[in-house]
Formats: C-alpha cells, sequence, structure tokens
C-alpha cells in the first residue's frame, strides 16, 4: 500500500524510513499499484489536505499568541527545528491553527462546564483581543474563566460590536446561565456583552486594571532604571584596571563587578514586579557589601599597624 503524497512526510516523521516503506507494495503483478490508499493511523495526525502534525499547528499558535512571533519570525523557527516551510506556508498553518481553534468546543467541553456551572452556578465569560503585528487583524478569544477553556475564537478585522455579538452567539446558545463577565476596556467588546447579557455583572479585568492605574509608577520606573543602568556602564574603565592583576584584592574587585554586571541583565514583569526597583535594590545591597569589606579591610589595617 503506497500512501498519499501529503502524508507521505508524516509517515516518515512518526514510523521512520523503513516503517514507511512497509506501507507500500513492492510487487509488481499486483493490479492496485495506480492505487492509493490513505492510512487512517496517518490520518488522524493532521488536518486534511496537509501534513504537518497538530502539534506543529499548535506550535504555531504558541510561538503567534504567546511570544508575539510575527510570521517570518515563526517560519526562521519552523525551519530551526527542522520543519521545513515558507512564509506563504507559515500563514497557511497560522489560519488552520484558528480553525481548529474555532472548532475546539465539544462534547468533552460540555461536560467540563456542566461541572463548573455545578459548583459555582454558572460561567463567568472574558474576552480580550490579541494583535501580534500592527495592521493585522485581531484575534478575539472567549473563554470561560473557572475553567480556562476557550469558548471561541476569531480572527476579526474591525471589533466592530456587531461582529463580536456574532462570535459570542454560540456561546450564549450553549444554554449555560452566565454569572458574571470580564474585559479590558475596550468600548465594543462592553457593548457586546452588555448586549447579549444585559443583566449580568460585569467586571473590569484586574490584570488591564492594575497596569492602567500603575502606568504613571511604571514610567517613573522606567526612568529609574535607565538612570542607574546609565551610572554603571562606567565600570568598563575599572574592568580593564584589575583585569590582568592577580592579588586577593583584585579577585574580590572582579568580583564585585560581576555582580555589577549582572545588574544590568537585571529585567521585572510591572506592574507588580518593577524592573527599576529590582535593579536599585540590587545595586544598594552590593553597596552595601561593599561597604562593609572597605570597613573591614579598614579596621585590619589598623590593627596591623
Amino acid at each position: 500500500m503506497k500512501p498519499p503524497s501529503s502524508l507521505r512526510s508524516n509517515l516518515k516523521f512518526y514510523y521512520g524510513d523503513e516503517e514507511a516503506r512497509r506501507n507500500r507494495i513492492d510487487n509488481e503483478e499486483c493490479g492496485n499499484l495506480t492505487r492509493y490508499f490513505k492510512s487512517a493511523q496517518a490520518d488522524a495526525l493532521c488536518m486534511k489536505h496537509t501534513s504537518y502534525g497538530f502539534d506543529v499547528l499548535a506550535l504555531v499558535g504558541e510561538f503567534r499568541f504567546k511570544h508575539h512571533f510575527t510570521i517570518a519570525e515563526i517560519t526562521k523557527e519552523l525551519n530551526g527545528r527542522g520543519i521545513a516551510t515558507s512564509e506563504r506556508n507559515s500563514m497557511r498553518l497560522y489560519e488552520r491553527y484558528l480553525t481548529v481553534l474555532r472548532a475546539s468546543v465539544t462534547e468533552q467541553t460540555r461536560q467540563v462546564l456542566e461541572q463548573f456551572v455545578e459548583e459555582n452556578k454558572g460561567i463567568m465569560l472574558s474576552m480580550d483581543g490579541v494583535q501580534p503585528e500592527k495592521g493585522n487583524e485581531t484575534l478575539y478569544v472567549v473563554r470561560e474563566v473557572f475553567s480556562g477553556t476557550i469558548l471561541a475564537a476569531q480572527n476579526l478585522k474591525s471589533g466592530s460590536a456587531s461582529e463580536l455579538q456574532a462570535l459570542l452567539q454560540p456561546v450564549k446558545d450553549l444554554g449555560f446561565p452566565v454569572i458574571g463577565l470580564v474585559s479590558d476596556g475596550q468600548q465594543s467588546i462592553r457593548l457586546a456583552m452588555a448586549n447579549m447579557w444585559p443583566n449580568v455583572p460585569y467586571q473590569y479585568c484586574q490584570y488591564h486594571y492594575l497596569k492602567d492605574i500603575a502606568k504613571p509608577v511604571v514610567d517613573a520606573d522606567r526612568k529609574l532604571k535607565t538612570g542607574i543602568k546609565k551610572a554603571l556602564r562606567g565600570i568598563r574603565e575599572i574592568e580593564k584596571q584589575v583585569e590582568k592583576e592577580t592579588s586577593a584584592e583584585a579577585e574580590i574587585a572582579k568580583d564585585y563587578l560581576a555582580a555589577v554586571r549582572s545588574i544590568l541583565l537585571e529585567d521585572g514583569n510591572p506592574p507588580l514586579d518593577l524592573p527599576g526597583v529590582r535593579i536599585f535594590e540590587n545595586a544598594q545591597a552590593v553597596q552595601q557589601s561593599l561597604d562593609r569589606s572597605l570597613t573591614k579591610k579598614g579596621a585590619h589595617a589598623a590593627r596591623k599597624d
């Protein structure tokens, strides 16, 4: 039995060359040499009309929406992992990922939601839009908050309230009671949710809320971070002075310089973990340690005299 060309690479990848050859008829007297037979096992590994497995589609989705890679970056990453593709084909893989995402509501999903409805007397819905690149379509995702289940997802060009209502309609058709709505401050999302569930309490997403109210603090922290790093970059001259020294004092100085270098690489995750504050605290700790060392050296020198 000879597999169709679109599945050969999958057979080779999952079963190896030897196993792939076993799926081919080598008897020249066979009357079915010109016929092709699909492998049900290979078919289950990928969508129709493609030889890329579902694991590759999931990887493309992760690159796009978790790491915010561009299509060019996704192509480079896939090729680097031995998955041959082009930018045009990567775009097709991305579109197939969205198709799988939109079809993710299954009977098993219903059973999961029923369990959380029983525990919480209903479901809580959140909606957010992700736009990895400016000028591109925005992916709107609807999640159930308690379970984290994705209920709907679609790429939209405008994200108007009417388009978002059409995206929410299948979620409403599930028939589960909705006890709460969560989103960022986008007006069209709030309007669409209010039109679909007018009497359900709405809450502004806590992450977006904290991010917005902390913006002045984050801006000030960014200036603090820039100022400290600018002041610390002068250590290169000190490094040149001690790099060829082998004394005990020089080795200690090198350790402190390495600590300062590590501070320059510090970063945080605002608004709750401010990088400027973290760099300031670490620099202060190095300064205090250095002061203690100099104090000990002075006391030691005094005793020696």
